[in-house]
């Protein structure tokens, strides 16, 4: 058998390449000498299974004699009985002793007829147990007389060991020599060519029909024709396309289509995998035996592509393994050489279709045979195809890519995507029926999508592979209940994260996002992610001492994630649009985390989701000193999109149990506040030209307005204000309520209330009206929540609010006065110029009386006892002013009209309100 495969090889081999031959004598040898030991192998276990058997009917025919010996009638009518009823498997282990030289001899006739009668009882046994409905379709496809070692023998060799062994071999040798006569007498014999090619066709269909014919009186020398005359019609077209140019290439490949067809319809009809074998060989040697060296690799692919297509139609109704594996040697295999001897890069464009259809092509016969081989879940699958076709398809694909950037890694992650995409589709189709192929396809795609990795990037790359591996181990080790496996998972994703720091140093791909630096974070904080997911998940499994990882791996992973998006801004953002960058990374990454709380049932999630709201305010805090308003350097976008993933947030989680939530809704709202407020104090600022008391007015209009608003038309306002009223009337308004107070204040320190370019007027100019406003709306909300019973409306008594209310409203006209007085008689508003001046103190004094009549007269009418004393208090201070300031100022008009006045003004309040109203308990 070696001798043969060793001539088969060296004369393919020389025809490819005439120095090759030698290679070819040798591999042709070394396949030869398998086959060959691999038919002893059969043979020796065919031995092996007669001498067991021979041994159960020696050990059988012992218990039978000694059952005889004993006297038993019974016994001995026991043995006649399966003896007679036996007699054709009597005969055949008769003939099976003689076979192995066993002496019968007269004497032991008795012996023989018990042997004769165990060997009927375990023949009986053993078809029993053959005929079992599992095996009835394999030994309904095999000849009779088969044995089992025979039906394990490959289809190959027995076509080459067993038949009509002459005539396939006259075949073999009659195909190449057809071979080399064509051509022979295409360099030597001036016979017309059409008439060459004819007379070959001629007898390609003369074997055809010859072997047709014969097909059922003499089945193997049929096969052996009808193979014949299929490998002699593809020499004959690819002959009359490629070396003698009679045919163009479209009518040509439909002829090599119909020989296809017709070859897998013979070999279909006749249950014939040799058949469809020798077929396919001969058209894969076609082009190899005719060429002479000048070729074109289109017209071969193109041939081999529709070789191709034929072995996958048949695969479409047999599952016929050695033609696969025949198909798939030829079409690679010389796909290799030529890649070696003849690929140029300019050839990538025409290579490249026909590598990914012979792929394509394989792997789905590679389905087709694991959907229909027969026997039990661990033989659906063709190792060799499932693992040899993208391994070596792959290899291929680097030879044809080296010259492109990052064409190995694209390739890889390619064919990754193309594996991970048909496991999902054959789990959705076939579910339990192809677990092991799906999980093979699944293997090969996270194993080249890996592969990808360190094809095209840094060590960062491998950094990220191991987490994502590291990931893929604590997954096994949850399925398993396997504490080591999590554990050396974890650790994986440790060290990677560890290397990847290390390596941060070097230099990173120009594009954003799509570099080593980037991706690499991005599997860090997926694999921890899923990891930290994983565990909460199966948090009851776990041993108590690891049940902190699912939450130290949650924010393993975020850190991963926010920290890679941070670096990748402060490498590629301008610096004035960083910090907005930043805020839209974490509302986005937020807003992410939210979801995936929802999605996954993931508790642990919604305290990153929540982050949103605190870094907001670290960033809101970071704003003056990088820009000079919130809306600068696209912060309109950045703000308003925050705000609209914060309050997403919170309607996610509505109705959520959580002490927090009150205090996120007000947070918010006191962060809308400031920032409003900011921009529009900014504005305004910026309409001035920095100039006058309108900048400052900013500051305090955006919070009224949301305060006054709150107040008046919070119960309508709907989702979150009305829902959460108590959060923004309550724990939100007492904030701006308070702002708006000392502002108030700071105001009339800070400002002199120059209304540019308008003239300035007491109370009817910005600043005055601003604070009388401020005033009012936190007189409104106060009402507000009063009447709501919220704090700290019910906690401050009436009383205490009036005399608040009361003494801001004198603090703010004492302050409209001395603006007056600054800009009508110019006095400086310093407090040493202010309090040296007569005029200030004759004015404060006359105001002060004017409030002091004001109050009494109004609490004599309503009979308000309290505000009363208070006015009254206010004119005792008036007079003990007059005493011992005005009265110093002698000599000056200031002096006399303040006295002038105050006394006048008292006189009127002695006639209006002359004493205080009698209050409820109180005798006349």
């Amino acid at each position: 058998m070696w001798f043969i495969g060793a001539i088969l090889g060296a004369i393919l081999a020389a025809q490819m390449h005439s120095g090759l031959w030698i290679v070819g004598l040798l591999a042709g040898g070394a396949l030869g000498w398998a086959m060959g030991s691999r038919a002893r192998q059969l043979n020796e276990e065919r031995f092996r299974a007669i001498d067991g058997r021979l041994t159960r009917i020696e050990v059988e025919l012992g218990r039978l004699a000694g059952l005889r010996v004993s006297g038993s009638a019974g016994a001995d009518a026991a043995v006649s009985r399966p003896a007679r009823a036996a007699s054709p498997t009597s005969g055949e282990q008769v003939s099976v002793a003689e076979a192995h030289g066993e002496r019968v001899v007269a004497g032991e006739r008795p012996e023989r007829d018990v042997a004769v009668a165990a060997t009927a009882a375990l023949a009986g046994a053993e078809r029993s147990a053959v005929a079992r409905p599992a095996r009835v379709p394999e030994r309904a496809e095999e000849p009779a007389g088969e044995s089992p070692g025979e039906r394990a023998a490959g289809p190959v060799v027995d076509w080459l060991l067993r038949g009509n062994v002459m005539a396939r071999v006259g075949v073999v040798i009659l195909f190449f020599g057809v071979a080399f006569l064509l051509k022979y007498t295409y360099q030597h014999v001036h016979v017309p060519i059409e008439l060459r090619v004819s007379g070959v066709a001629f007898g390609a269909v003369v074997l055809l029909v010859i072997g047709w014919r014969l097909r059922s009186r003499r089945t193997g020398y049929a096969l052996a024709l009808q193979a014949g005359g299929v490998g002699l019609l593809y020499l004959t077209i690819f002959a009359a396309l490629r070396l003698f140019g009679l045919l163009p290439p479209g009518p040509a490949f439909v002829l090599l289509l119909a020989v296809v067809g017709l070859a897998a319809a013979l070999a279909v009809l006749q249950d014939a995998r040799s058949l469809a074998a020798l077929g396919a060989a001969g058209g894969f040697l076609a082009p190899i035996l005719a060429s002479t060296g000048a070729g074109d690799h289109v017209a071969l692919f193109a041939y081999y592509a529709v070789l191709n297509v034929g072995i996958l139609a048949i695969a479409w109704f047999r599952s016929w393994r050695v033609l696969n594996l025949l198909g798939f040697a030829f079409t690679f295999g010389i796909a290799t050489v030529w890649g070696v001897l003849r690929y140029r890069p300019e050839h990538f464009a025409s290579t490249e279709p026909f590598l990914v259809l012979f792929f394509v092509i394989y792997v789905a016969i590679a389905v087709l045979f694991s959907q229909r081989e027969p026997g039990t879940v661990e033989r659906h699958i063709d190792t060799t195809l499932v693992f040899g076709v993208p391994l070596i398809a792959f290899a291929l694909q680097v030879g044809l890519v080296r010259d492109f950037a990052y064409g190995s890694a694209w390739s890889a992650l390619a064919v990754g995507a193309f594996y991970l995409l048909l496991a999902r589709a054959l789990w959705s189709r076939r579910g339990e029926g192809q677990r092991l192929v799906v999980e093979s396809f699944l293997a090969l795609g996270i194993s080249f999508t890996t592969l990808a990795v360190p094809l095209a990037f840094d060590g960062r790359w491998t950094s990220a592979a191991w987490a994502l591996e590291g990931a893929a181990i604590v997954w096994v080790g949850v399925r398993q209940q396997r504490l080591a496996a999590r554990a050396f998972g974890v650790v994986l994703q440790l060290l990677a994260g560890f290397f990847y720091i290390d390596d941060l140093g070097r230099a990173a791909g120009p594009w954003p996002v799509l570099n080593s630096v980037w991706l690499g974070a991005l599997l860090l904080a997926i694999a921890g992610l899923f990891s930290g997911w994983l565990l909460q998940i199966r948090r009851p499994g776990l041993v108590p001492a690891e049940r902190w990882l699912a939450h130290a791996l949650l924010a393993w992973g975020v850190v991963w994630w926010v920290g890679g998006g941070l670096h990748e801004i402060d490498r590629h953002v301008p610096h004035a649009l960083r910090g907005n960058a930043a805020l839209g990374l974490v509302s986005a990454s937020c807003l992410a985390f939210g979801w995936l709380e929802q999605r996954l049932n993931w508790p642990a999630m919604r305290v990153p989701a929540l982050a949103l709201l605190p870094a907001m305010v670290v960033f809101a805090v970071l704003i003056p000193g990088q820009a000079t308003h919130p809306f600068a350097h696209a912060g309109y976008i950045a703000w308003p999109a925050a705000f609209a993933a914060h309050l997403w947030l919170l309607w996610r989680r509505d109705g959520s149990p959580g002490a927090g939530h009150e205090w996120l809704h007000a947070t918010g709202f006191w962060l809308f506040a400031a920032l409003g407020a900011g921009e529009l104090a900014w504005a305004i600022d910026r309409w001035v030209d920095g100039r006058a008391a309108w900048p400052l007015i900013g500051w305090a209009l955006f919070p009224g307005a949301l305060l006054g608003v709150l107040a008046l038309r919070g119960e309508r306002l709907g989702w979150p204000v009305a829902t959460h009223l108590p959060s923004y009337l309550r724990s939100g308004g007492v904030p701006l309520a308070a702002f708006l107070a000392i502002w108030s204040v700071v105001g009339s320190f800070a400002s002199d209330g120059d209304p540019w370019p308008l003239s300035y007027l007491p109370v009817l100019n910005p600043l005055d009206l601003a604070q009388a406003g401020a005033l009012i709306v936190v007189a409104t909300w106060y009402v507000a929540v009063r009447r709501l019973g919220l704090w700290p409306g019910d906690a401050l008594p009436l009383p205490v609010a009036a005399a608040l209310a009361g003494a801001a409203a004198f603090f703010w006209a004492n302050s409209v006065l001395l603006r007056a007085l600054h800009h009508w008689a110019g006095v400086p508003l310093h407090f040493a110029a202010l309090a040296g001046s007569d005029l200030v103190q004759a004015s404060l004094s006359l105001l002060w009386t004017l409030i002091a009549l004001a109050a009494m007269v109004l609490a004599t009418r309503r009979g308000w006892r309290a505000l009363w004393l208070s006015g009254a208090g206010l004119l005792a201070v008036v007079v003990v002013k007059l005493l011992l300031v005005d009265l110093s100022n002698a000599g000056t008009l200031e002096r006399i009209v303040s006295f002038v006045g105050v006394g006048l003004l008292m006189l009127l309040i002695g006639y209006l309100a002359p004493a205080p109203p009698v209050g409820k308990g109180d005798a006349r």
